[in-house]
């Protein structure tokens, strides 16, 4: 059917819509449209918000579709979105109006085929072991003899009975068995619930710490074994303090918790074999090496009597020993006896000589007598010449003040001027018209009166320079005679 154009009449009878009612109306029926829908496609820009929230793309060769995984739901997820996984995403479609985009809210994720999910297993094992997760140096070896054995497992099925089996069969030991899922989407937390619990036993507590722990599960696909693939399992299996052994599926299987574990098991039975010795044959070696000590310390004894034997006969006659020894002393004592009186007489002879030599008190008294008479003489002389000595340095050094005297400098013909205070006036300035100074001369003190004016010239002998006028002579002051006993002091003359 062909419509006719519209005219500018028939435009005005269209119904007039807002941008939020034309957007409204657009997520409705996109939304009526694709309910649910599965999309397949490549993970590209994987982004987790603040609020928990993921935002990514799903692209293929033609197009690009926006996706939001809202917090709820990236819980309960079993893939975790990372980039460049080809995964099918189930959920459905709505729009944006703030980008007037489209979009897919993801409900749940799979991976789209064993390729995508062998090349996300291979980038996670490359990015933790970067992280030194599966370093040797990390490896602690298993103990020869645990005790207690801590087995994670499903409770039923054939791994834990064929483990149980095998230990009682070789050794039987105290086993703990903390029951799991080993598939499913609650599997990995279940699996790193159990390792961390068993690491969290206290050593000597009620519940006995393992030795050893046992992670194991029987054969499956890849998709079967996904649970022990989980960076939460490999990080509790690398974190853990106790010795872990992984016997996850057949010998020809390999995950992610083999590379973290401390020994990697073929399969659940040779998990049971590694960590226990068999009893059996322990037994045996304690014999065999108990009758192996028993012969070796027969030998030895043996070995070290016939040796005591030889050194036995080249041992001398301890009768004839005792019998030499015996005449040695009696000889000794003989020659000690006839030896003592003639070193008592010789002793004697060195002392009379020492008391011949000694002189009488009296003469000792003397002798001290005449040296200390000597000595005190001796300090008489050496004292006179050290007060002569310091009579001559000081008669010098007084000459030489004397030498150093203001009173020399008048002798030659200089005045020394001094305020009403008898302090010396070194400057013009100094001294003020009409302030009545003293003329202090080589053989005594007059009176003046500073005058403004002078005789002529400038500068400071010029007009500005005070002039001091001879008033009535003033009384001389006493001059010290040599004979004064007390020493002048050259500042308090000044």
């Amino acid at each position: 059917m062909i419509t006719p154009p519209e005219t500018p009449d028939t435009a005005h009878n269209l119904p007039e819509l807002s941008v939020s009612d034309l957007s409204q109306a657009l997520r409705r029926t996109v939304e009526d449209a694709f309910g649910r829908v599965r999309v397949r496609g490549e993970i590209s820009q994987p982004k987790v918000a603040g609020s928990g929230h993921c935002y990514l793309r799903l692209k293929d060769e033609g197009a690009v579709l926006d996706g939001v995984i809202w917090r709820g739901a990236m819980a309960k997820l079993s893939v975790r979105p990372e980039e460049g996984l080809e995964v099918i995403a189930t959920g459905r479609l709505t729009t944006y109006a703030g980008r007037s985009s489209y979009q897919i809210i993801v409900e749940s994720l799979e991976l789209a085929g064993e390729g995508a999910l062998l090349k996300m297993l291979e980038e996670r094992r490359r990015r933790l072991a970067a992280e030194g997760l599966f370093a040797p140096e990390r490896k602690r070896p298993i103990p020869f003899l645990p005790r207690v054995v801590g087995v994670v497992t499903s409770p039923t099925g054939a791994v834990i009975r064929d483990i149980l089996h095998r230990l009682n069969d070789r050794c039987p030991v105290h086993v703990l068995v903390w029951p799991v899922r080993v598939q499913g989407e609650e599997a990995a937390g279940e699996i790193t619930a159990a390792i961390n619990g068993f690491n969290a036993l206290a050593p000597g507590g009620s519940v006995p710490r393992p030795d050893v722990l046992i992670v194991a599960r029987g054969g499956g696909s890849l998709e079967d074994l996904m649970a022990f693939n989980e960076e939460t399992v490999v990080r509790a299996a690398a974190d853990s303090a106790i010795p872990l052994v992984s016997a996850v599926g057949h010998e020809t299987d390999t995950t992610l918790i083999d590379h973290a574990a401390d020994l990697r098991a073929p399969t659940p039975t040779g998990a049971a074999e590694m960590v226990v010795p068999v009893r059996l044959d322990l037994l045996a070696r304690v014999s065999d090496d108990g009758r192996r000590l028993l012969g070796a310390v027969g030998r030895v004894l043996e070995e070290r009597g016939a040796r005591l034997t030889g050194l036995a006969r080249g041992l001398p006659d301890l009768g004839r020993l005792v019998e030499d020894r015996t005449q040695r002393l009696d000889d000794r004592a003989q020659r000690l006896a006839l030896a003592w009186p003639t070193l008592l007489e010789r002793r004697q002879a060195e002392v009379d000589r020492l008391f011949a030599r000694l002189r009488s008190p009296r003469e000792v008294v003397s002798l001290r007598g005449r040296d200390l008479t000597h000595l005190g003489q001796g300090l008489d002389r050496a004292a006179r010449r050290a007060v002569d000595d310091a009579a001559a340095r000081l008669d010098g050094r007084g000459r030489l003040l004397e030498s150093y005297s203001f009173r020399k400098v008048l002798d030659r013909g200089f005045v020394l001027v001094r305020d009403a205070d008898d302090r010396p006036v070194t400057a013009a300035g100094a001294a003020p018209a009409g302030q009545p100074v003293t003329l202090q001369f080589a053989d005594g003190r007059v009176g003046a009166v500073i005058d403004g004016s002078a005789a002529g010239g400038t500068g400071p002998t010029g007009p500005s320079s005070p002039v001091a006028t001879r008033p009535a002579a003033a009384p001389k002051r006493a001059r010290k005679t040599r004979g004064d006993s007390r020493q002048g002091n050259l500042l308090d003359e000044l």
